[in-house]
């Protein structure tokens, strides 16, 4: 092959890769935040799940898309393992339908998708349009790729060293581990099956080769959610894994098939006798069927064996315990009173695990460890889960045939629940200031550190009696808590005006002063927090 030839063929896969990159941005920006909602709201039933996968795929026409976003929802715990299988394994099949699209030769109409497309996207001012013409003219560049690389590979059936380079694929490991490493390499089993569909029209290839190559490509197709896997926590990564291991699965799944029954090789030949880009498009379907089929009733099974991959940790226990109502369970079906002692107690419970978090977090700004912020995140993702379910809760309370004095305390609650969500905000804020110093290698002078040990000590304190008085509604104490608020507010100048002075001094460096003043700020809203949420249903009582 010539370079022209080698430049050619880089050029139609660049080109259709970009094209599905513009057709799937132009898929998700059209429908806009509809197809998170769906992902987040439809995978109760793993049934459903799969369904749900497989059409968001078709549409956005990227399973690692698709994945990723499951990822995401997993890493946030809204969503479970056992709801995102669903959507991957309906993700592995809606993937097949590009290869069932691109063996369609429509190339004498790509000019015109692609003016079309343009003229949308470049001289319409409404925004859909605009997204419309972006998706038409993504599927245009899709195909023009496909019509140049077919071009391009047309010569090399005449050259001896390519041929002889993909004879040696005739061995099925060796074609199974190529499809497995070029599928890799492209990060799309998409653009892998479209090559190989074109490999195949210029006789480059066999079938039976083909067969092992999409095997193998669909588990060279999870390489980008294991590097999105990588930045995720631990169950964001068991989610990666998932994947993972159902591609393997898959592939042991589909070779002890053929093998044993060669027949539905023979089948999937005879849709399409004539054409073997079809035939390698129904493989890809129907291969990604199969396994769906057989493993969506091994779901427990498989996310056991990835539970025992990346094995559960105490803290993680704690966490899955900490994310479900303990005392809202029945208030539906409870005397309103008794419903309105449940939240009061819930809340608080809330609290607890804020005011910690912010206790986990200062222990850390002060002796960073990476595990240490890990906990810091996992326990605010924890809070902001209670503040939804809690919420969601008290709202469908309202339903109910509520008295003037009880509408008023269940608005105060909800009010005191925005305040707990806001403390742990400060606590995740206090761990990324430790990061960026240490990411800068800049560290705190010893009196900055003493001064802000001092403040955090008072803030924690004003928490937890908040927390008391809120609770047990013992304003007795209010006197306690304004006095440890004022203290905080005194030491909020106080310290400003010392990080001053030493700024003046060249005694401390200009991002630890950032940080300092930052941080300050933080406690001194804390305990603002903190005194909101004691007076928080005293004017019930005075009324």
């Amino acid at each position: 092959m010539s370079y022209a030839g080698i430049f050619s063929l880089l050029g139609g896969v660049g080109l259709f890769l970009f094209g599905m990159s513009i057709m799937s941005s132009g898929l998700k920006n059209a429908c806009g935040d509809n197809l998170q909602t769906i992902l987040e709201k439809a995978t109760k039933n793993k049934f459903i799940a799969v369904f749900v996968g497989l059409g968001m795929t078709m549409l956005i026409q990227s399973s690692s898309a698709t994945d990723v976003m499951v990822i995401g929802f997993v890493n946030s715990g809204m969503m479970t393992l056992a709801q995102a299988i669903g959507v991957i394994m309906g993700a592995n099949i809606g993937t097949t339908i590009t290869a069932q699209i691109t063996a369609f030769n429509i190339s004498t109409f790509t000019p015109l998708l692609l003016c079309g497309g343009a003229v949308l996207y470049l001289f319409v001012k409404n925004n859909f349009i605009k997204h419309v013409g972006s998706i038409i003219m993504g599927f245009g560049m899709l195909f023009q790729g496909i019509t140049i690389m077919k071009a391009a590979i047309a010569p090399l059936s005449e050259s001896p060293a390519f041929v002889a380079f993909m004879s040696h694929m005739n061995n099925p490991f060796l074609a199974f581990v190529f499809g497995i490493a070029f599928t890799a390499l492209l990060q799309s089993s998409s653009s892998s099956i479209v090559i190989f569909q074109a490999f195949a029209i210029q006789s480059l290839i066999s079938y039976d080769m083909a067969v092992y190559l999409i095997i193998g490509a669909a588990i060279g197709s999870v390489t980008p959610n294991l590097l999105a896997g990588l930045t995720a926590n631990r169950n964001g990564k068991r989610s990666a894994i998932l994947n993972l291991v159902f591609n393997l699965v898959r592939a042991g799944i589909i070779v002890a098939l053929i093998t044993v029954f060669p027949q539905i090789l023979t089948f999937i030949q005879n849709l399409s006798p004539n054409d073997i880009g079809r035939q390698i498009a129904n493989t890809h379907t129907i291969f990604a069927i199969i396994a769906v089929a057989i493993e969506l009733f091994f779901t427990k099974q498989i996310i056991g064996l990835v539970y025992k991959i990346i094995p559960l940790q105490p803290e993680e226990t704690k966490a899955e315990e900490e994310r479900n109502l303990v005392y809202m369970t029945q208030f539906s079906r409870v005397p309103t009173g008794v419903a309105l002692h449940q939240a009061l107690l819930e809340i608080t419970r809330m609290g607890h695990i804020a005011v910690e978090n912010l206790e986990c977090a200062i222990g850390c700004f002060f002796s960073y460890e990476s595990s240490k912020a890990e906990d810091v995140r996992g326990r605010e993702e924890t809070v902001n889960y209670l503040n939804h379910a809690i919420t969601d809760a008290i709202v469908k309370l309202r339903d109910a045939d509520l008295s003037t004095e009880n509408l008023k305390r269940l608005s105060m609650l909800t009010i005191a629940i925005t305040d707990i969500e806001r403390i742990s905000d400060h606590a995740e804020n206090i761990v990324e200031y430790a990061e960026q110093l240490r990411s800068k290698r800049v560290e705190m002078s010893k009196a900055a550190n003493e001064e802000l040990k001092h403040m955090a000590h008072d803030t924690v304190e004003a928490l937890h009696l908040a927390l008391d008085i809120f609770s047990t509604e013992d304003y007795t104490k209010l006197d306690d808590i304004e006095y440890l608020e004022t203290q905080v507010d005194e030491q909020e100048k106080t310290l400003i005006n010392s990080h001053i002075e030493r700024l003046m001094n060249s005694e401390c460096e200009p991002l630890a002063g950032v940080i300092f003043s930052d941080l300050v700020t933080d406690f001194e809203r804390c305990s603002d927090h903190a005194i909101n949420l004691a007076y928080a249903l005293k004017e019930r009582t005075a009324a």
